[in-house]
């Protein structure tokens, strides 16, 4: 019998998945990432995401 997810799990898997198609996104078209890191917005090269 399969296990129901809870909306929590449920949210954090959507969360997951959208976030890994950004990062092939990016790394299709070559656009750095935005990212929040010590209070500021910093560029990242997509290539550096695992």
């Amino acid at each position: 019998m399969k296990k129901r997810m809870s909306i929590e799990d449920k949210a954090e898997a959507a969360l997951k998945k959208a976030v890994r198609q950004v990062v092939e996104r990016h790394k299709k078209t070559g656009r750095p990432l935005v990212v929040w890191k010590n209070g500021k917005t910093v560029r990242i090269n997509p290539n550096s995401v695992k």
